[in-house]
């Protein structure tokens, strides 16, 4: 499995959990070592986007794949 295939089976498990809370997620791109999504919905304007996003998506996706340096909001 390659680490975009990695990545994506890794956002499609979050994607419930943000789905609940009115959000969703969308895999945009992963370049350089990045990985480069969409937060929507709810999620886009959420205060507590900086901590979904760090804490939830980069850490799960860190976790599974190791090369990847950071994961980027495009909103």
């Amino acid at each position: 499995m390659t680490d975009i295939e990695k990545i994506k089976q890794i956002i499609d498990k979050l994607r419930p959990f943000l789905i609940s809370d009115g959000g969703n997620i969308e895999f945009v791109k992963y370049e350089d070592n990045i990985v480069y999504i969409k937060m929507l919905g709810a999620c886009a304007g959420c205060d507590l986007i900086d901590l979904t996003l760090k804490e939830g998506v980069e850490g799960a996706i860190k976790e599974e794949v190791p090369s990847v340096k950071e994961v980027v909001n495009l909103n």
